[in-house]
Protein backbone atom coordinates (compact mmCIF):
# COMPACT_ATOMS: atom_id res chain seq x y z
CA UNK A 1 0.00 0.00 0.00
CA UNK A 2 1.45 3.29 -0.85
CA UNK A 3 1.69 6.21 2.01
CA UNK A 4 1.76 9.71 -0.06
CA UNK A 5 3.73 12.55 1.46
CA UNK A 6 3.65 15.93 -0.25
CA UNK A 7 6.67 18.03 0.56
CA UNK A 8 8.28 21.05 -1.35
CA UNK A 9 11.89 21.07 -0.94
CA UNK A 10 15.17 22.64 -2.26
CA UNK A 11 18.18 20.96 -3.08
CA UNK A 12 20.56 19.90 -0.71
CA UNK A 13 23.89 17.89 -1.13
CA UNK A 14 23.05 15.29 2.02
CA UNK A 15 19.52 14.62 0.35
CA UNK A 16 19.49 10.77 0.41
CA UNK A 17 16.72 8.39 -1.23
CA UNK A 18 13.95 7.68 1.16
CA UNK A 19 14.18 3.92 1.59
CA UNK A 20 11.60 3.21 4.18
CA UNK A 21 8.41 4.84 2.69
CA UNK A 22 7.28 5.59 -0.30
CA UNK A 23 7.19 9.41 -0.89
CA UNK A 24 5.69 11.99 -3.54
CA UNK A 25 7.67 15.65 -3.59
CA UNK A 26 8.11 19.00 -5.54
CA UNK A 27 12.33 19.87 -5.98
CA UNK A 28 12.90 23.06 -7.51
CA UNK A 29 14.99 21.89 -10.30
CA UNK A 30 16.34 24.26 -13.03
CA UNK A 31 13.49 26.84 -13.48
CA UNK A 32 10.78 24.49 -12.23
CA UNK A 33 9.13 22.63 -9.57
CA UNK A 34 9.61 19.27 -10.86
CA UNK A 35 6.93 16.61 -9.40
CA UNK A 36 8.75 13.33 -8.26
CA UNK A 37 8.21 10.01 -6.32
CA UNK A 38 10.44 8.05 -4.52
CA UNK A 39 9.48 4.65 -3.81
CA UNK A 40 11.80 2.35 -0.99
CA UNK A 41 14.00 -1.00 -1.72
CA UNK A 42 17.00 -2.51 -0.67
CA UNK A 43 19.87 -0.44 0.08
CA UNK A 44 22.29 -2.69 -1.58
CA UNK A 45 19.86 -2.95 -4.71
CA UNK A 46 20.53 -0.61 -7.44
CA UNK A 47 17.77 2.31 -7.93
CA UNK A 48 15.51 1.98 -11.12
CA UNK A 49 14.72 5.25 -12.54
CA UNK A 50 11.72 5.41 -14.55
CA UNK A 51 10.83 8.29 -17.28
CA UNK A 52 7.73 7.84 -18.85
CA UNK A 53 6.20 9.01 -22.65
CA UNK A 54 4.63 11.75 -24.21
CA UNK A 55 1.08 12.91 -23.28
CA UNK A 56 1.38 10.91 -20.19
CA UNK A 57 2.55 11.26 -16.22
CA UNK A 58 4.26 8.91 -14.28
CA UNK A 59 1.07 6.72 -13.36
CA UNK A 60 1.63 4.63 -16.40
CA UNK A 61 4.43 2.75 -14.36
CA UNK A 62 1.94 1.74 -11.39
CA UNK A 63 1.52 -1.58 -12.77
CA UNK A 64 4.99 -2.37 -12.97
CA UNK A 65 6.47 -0.23 -9.90
CA UNK A 66 4.02 -2.41 -7.53
CA UNK A 67 5.55 -5.00 -9.11
CA UNK A 68 8.94 -4.51 -8.39
CA UNK A 69 8.19 -3.06 -4.79
CA UNK A 70 10.38 -3.68 -1.76
CA UNK A 71 12.79 -5.80 -3.86
CA UNK A 72 14.16 -2.07 -5.73
CA UNK A 73 14.46 1.56 -4.37
CA UNK A 74 12.28 3.08 -7.39
CA UNK A 75 12.60 6.91 -8.21
CA UNK A 76 10.15 8.34 -11.16
CA UNK A 77 8.71 11.80 -12.27
CA UNK A 78 6.73 13.94 -14.43
CA UNK A 79 8.96 15.43 -16.93
CA UNK A 80 8.75 19.82 -17.16
CA UNK A 81 5.63 20.30 -18.84
CA UNK A 82 3.53 17.19 -18.01
CA UNK A 83 1.49 15.91 -15.07
CA UNK A 84 2.06 18.11 -12.02
CA UNK A 85 5.44 19.74 -13.28
CA UNK A 86 5.83 22.92 -14.06
CA UNK A 87 6.26 23.69 -18.27
CA UNK A 88 9.34 26.58 -17.62
CA UNK A 89 10.85 28.53 -19.89
CA UNK A 90 11.05 28.29 -23.50
CA UNK A 91 13.04 27.36 -25.81
CA UNK A 92 12.98 23.94 -24.55
CA UNK A 93 15.24 20.65 -26.07
CA UNK A 94 16.30 17.27 -25.06
CA UNK A 95 19.38 18.59 -23.42
CA UNK A 96 16.91 20.69 -21.26
CA UNK A 97 15.10 17.08 -19.75
CA UNK A 98 18.32 15.60 -19.50
CA UNK A 99 19.72 18.63 -17.64
CA UNK A 100 16.49 18.09 -15.61
CA UNK A 101 16.83 14.69 -14.84
CA UNK A 102 20.70 14.34 -13.31
CA UNK A 103 19.70 17.55 -11.39
CA UNK A 104 16.99 15.32 -9.74
CA UNK A 105 19.20 12.42 -9.41
CA UNK A 106 22.00 14.66 -8.04
CA UNK A 107 19.33 16.01 -5.37
CA UNK A 108 18.54 12.32 -4.31
CA UNK A 109 22.00 11.12 -4.16
CA UNK A 110 21.63 8.80 -6.76
CA UNK A 111 23.78 7.24 -9.16
CA UNK A 112 24.82 4.10 -10.78
CA UNK A 113 20.91 3.61 -11.55
CA UNK A 114 19.24 1.46 -13.97
CA UNK A 115 17.40 3.90 -16.09
CA UNK A 116 14.55 2.75 -17.87
CA UNK A 117 13.19 5.51 -20.01
CA UNK A 118 9.98 4.92 -22.48
CA UNK A 119 9.65 6.70 -25.94
CA UNK A 120 10.82 10.19 -25.36
CA UNK A 121 12.48 8.54 -21.78
CA UNK A 122 14.41 6.72 -23.47
CA UNK A 123 15.50 9.68 -25.88
CA UNK A 124 16.29 11.27 -22.43
CA UNK A 125 18.08 8.06 -21.19
CA UNK A 126 20.35 8.06 -24.32
CA UNK A 127 20.99 11.88 -23.34
CA UNK A 128 21.68 11.15 -19.67
CA UNK A 129 24.17 8.11 -20.32
CA UNK A 130 26.07 10.32 -23.03
CA UNK A 131 26.42 13.66 -20.72
CA UNK A 132 26.68 11.69 -17.19
CA UNK A 133 27.99 7.72 -17.36
CA UNK A 134 28.78 7.70 -13.99
CA UNK A 135 24.89 7.99 -12.83
CA UNK A 136 24.11 5.01 -15.48
CA UNK A 137 24.36 1.52 -14.34
CA UNK A 138 22.49 0.07 -17.62
CA UNK A 139 19.71 1.15 -19.42
CA UNK A 140 16.40 -0.20 -20.46
CA UNK A 141 15.57 1.69 -23.51
CA UNK A 142 11.64 1.00 -24.07
CA UNK A 143 9.16 1.35 -27.40
CA UNK A 144 11.75 4.25 -27.99
CA UNK A 145 14.68 4.87 -30.52
CA UNK A 146 18.07 7.16 -31.00
CA UNK A 147 15.34 9.25 -33.13
CA UNK A 148 11.79 8.96 -33.29
CA UNK A 149 9.43 10.87 -36.69
CA UNK A 150 10.61 13.74 -38.60
CA UNK A 151 10.68 17.08 -38.63
CA UNK A 152 7.72 17.00 -41.08
CA UNK A 153 5.45 14.80 -38.61
CA UNK A 154 6.41 16.67 -35.52
CA UNK A 155 5.23 19.95 -37.07
CA UNK A 156 2.48 18.76 -38.27
CA UNK A 157 1.38 17.93 -34.74
CA UNK A 158 2.44 21.29 -33.73
CA UNK A 159 0.37 22.90 -35.31
CA UNK A 160 -2.64 20.54 -35.80
CA UNK A 161 -2.30 20.93 -31.63
CA UNK A 162 -1.83 24.52 -31.09
CA UNK A 163 -5.29 25.28 -33.68
CA UNK A 164 -7.16 22.63 -32.50
CA UNK A 165 -6.07 21.44 -28.97
CA UNK A 166 -4.91 17.90 -27.93
CA UNK A 167 -8.39 16.31 -28.09
CA UNK A 168 -8.17 16.87 -31.73
CA UNK A 169 -5.71 14.32 -32.44
CA UNK A 170 -6.23 11.77 -29.11
CA UNK A 171 -7.92 9.08 -30.88
CA UNK A 172 -5.26 8.80 -33.24
CA UNK A 173 -2.53 8.92 -31.07
CA UNK A 174 -4.49 5.66 -28.80
CA UNK A 175 -4.26 4.17 -31.60
CA UNK A 176 -1.24 3.57 -31.78
CA UNK A 177 -0.22 3.81 -27.78
CA UNK A 178 -2.85 0.20 -27.32
CA UNK A 179 -3.64 -2.24 -29.57
CA UNK A 180 -7.30 -3.18 -30.82
CA UNK A 181 -7.79 -5.30 -28.45
CA UNK A 182 -7.27 -3.16 -25.67
CA UNK A 183 -9.11 -0.69 -26.89
CA UNK A 184 -12.17 -2.90 -27.53
CA UNK A 185 -11.71 -5.18 -23.84
CA UNK A 186 -10.53 -1.99 -21.45
CA UNK A 187 -13.12 0.92 -22.36
CA UNK A 188 -12.65 2.53 -19.08
CA UNK A 189 -9.12 2.29 -18.90
CA UNK A 190 -8.70 3.69 -22.25
CA UNK A 191 -10.98 6.04 -21.52
CA UNK A 192 -8.60 7.05 -18.61
CA UNK A 193 -5.58 7.17 -20.42
CA UNK A 194 -7.44 9.37 -22.93
CA UNK A 195 -8.20 12.40 -20.20
CA UNK A 196 -4.37 12.12 -19.20
CA UNK A 197 -3.41 12.56 -22.57
CA UNK A 198 -5.97 15.81 -23.43
CA UNK A 199 -5.17 16.91 -19.84
CA UNK A 200 -1.60 17.80 -20.18
CA UNK A 201 -0.72 21.19 -20.93
CA UNK A 202 -0.64 22.50 -24.47
CA UNK A 203 2.00 24.65 -24.32
CA UNK A 204 4.31 21.91 -22.38
CA UNK A 205 3.24 19.14 -24.88
CA UNK A 206 4.12 20.79 -28.06
CA UNK A 207 7.19 21.85 -26.63
CA UNK A 208 7.97 18.37 -26.02
CA UNK A 209 7.03 17.17 -29.34
CA UNK A 210 9.83 19.83 -30.24
CA UNK A 211 12.32 18.65 -28.17
CA UNK A 212 11.58 15.11 -29.86
CA UNK A 213 11.93 16.72 -33.18
CA UNK A 214 15.58 17.96 -32.66
CA UNK A 215 16.99 14.88 -30.74
CA UNK A 216 19.30 12.71 -32.57
CA UNK A 217 20.92 10.04 -30.88
CA UNK A 218 22.36 7.95 -33.91
CA UNK A 219 25.88 8.74 -33.18
CA UNK A 220 25.55 8.80 -29.41
CA UNK A 221 24.26 5.13 -29.07
CA UNK A 222 27.28 3.68 -30.58
CA UNK A 223 29.04 4.71 -27.87
CA UNK A 224 27.09 3.16 -24.84
CA UNK A 225 29.13 0.63 -23.33
CA UNK A 226 26.66 -0.34 -20.13
CA UNK A 227 24.35 -3.36 -20.03
CA UNK A 228 21.64 -1.93 -22.81
CA UNK A 229 18.10 -3.77 -23.68
CA UNK A 230 15.81 -2.54 -26.00
CA UNK A 231 12.14 -3.10 -26.00
CA UNK A 232 8.76 -2.43 -27.84
CA UNK A 233 5.38 -4.03 -28.25
CA UNK A 234 4.87 -5.93 -31.28
CA UNK A 235 2.11 -3.73 -32.38
CA UNK A 236 3.75 -0.22 -31.38
CA UNK A 237 2.03 2.22 -33.62
CA UNK A 238 4.88 5.20 -32.87
CA UNK A 239 8.26 3.35 -32.43
CA UNK A 240 7.54 -0.01 -34.45
CA UNK A 241 9.60 -2.92 -33.97
CA UNK A 242 11.96 -2.55 -36.83
CA UNK A 243 12.71 1.17 -35.33
CA UNK A 244 13.79 -0.09 -31.56
CA UNK A 245 15.42 -3.03 -33.85
CA UNK A 246 17.57 -0.68 -35.37
CA UNK A 247 18.67 1.50 -32.24
CA UNK A 248 19.21 -1.97 -30.67
CA UNK A 249 21.77 -2.51 -33.50
CA UNK A 250 23.08 0.97 -33.08
CA UNK A 251 24.19 0.04 -29.50
CA UNK A 252 27.01 -2.62 -29.11
CA UNK A 253 25.94 -5.93 -27.06
CA UNK A 254 22.58 -4.58 -26.09
CA UNK A 255 19.62 -7.43 -26.35
CA UNK A 256 16.58 -6.94 -28.02
CA UNK A 257 12.92 -7.86 -26.94
CA UNK A 258 9.62 -8.04 -28.38
CA UNK A 259 6.46 -8.00 -25.94
CA UNK A 260 3.65 -9.43 -27.55
CA UNK A 261 0.14 -7.95 -27.63
CA UNK A 262 1.27 -4.78 -26.77
CA UNK A 263 1.39 -0.86 -28.40
CA UNK A 264 3.33 1.80 -27.42
CA UNK A 265 3.06 1.50 -23.99
CA UNK A 266 3.56 -1.97 -22.45
CA UNK A 267 3.86 -0.87 -19.02
CA UNK A 268 0.19 -0.17 -19.18
CA UNK A 269 -1.04 -2.63 -21.49
CA UNK A 270 1.88 -5.93 -20.48
CA UNK A 271 3.08 -4.79 -17.22
CA UNK A 272 3.72 -8.48 -15.75
CA UNK A 273 5.43 -9.63 -19.32
CA UNK A 274 7.49 -5.99 -19.24
CA UNK A 275 8.31 -6.73 -15.19
CA UNK A 276 9.54 -10.02 -16.06
CA UNK A 277 11.73 -9.20 -18.51
CA UNK A 278 13.05 -5.85 -16.50
CA UNK A 279 13.90 -8.58 -13.60
CA UNK A 280 15.44 -10.85 -16.08
CA UNK A 281 17.45 -8.24 -17.31
CA UNK A 282 18.29 -6.60 -14.10
CA UNK A 283 19.57 -10.22 -13.08
CA UNK A 284 22.36 -10.49 -15.40
CA UNK A 285 23.85 -7.26 -14.48
CA UNK A 286 27.13 -7.47 -12.15
CA UNK A 287 27.01 -7.02 -8.87
CA UNK A 288 28.25 -3.92 -7.26
CA UNK A 289 29.26 -0.20 -8.82
CA UNK A 290 30.45 -0.84 -12.47
CA UNK A 291 34.04 0.74 -12.82
CA UNK A 292 33.95 4.49 -14.01
CA UNK A 293 36.99 5.95 -16.77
Amino acid sequence: MFIEKYQFTEPDESSKLVLEETTVQFAQINDIALHYQTIGGPAGKPVIVFANSLGTDFRIWRDVIVRLAGDFPVVTYDKRGQGLSDIGAAPVNIETHVDDLIKLLNHLAVKDAIICGLSVGGLIAQGLYERRPDLVRALILCDTAHRIGTPDIWNGRITAIESNGIDSIADAILERWFTPAFRSQQALALAGYRNMLIRQPVAGYTALCAAIRDADYTLAAGRITVPTICIVGDQDGSTPPDLVLSMAKLIPGARYEVIKGSGHIPCVEQPEILTEILRAFIDTLPSGEKPHD
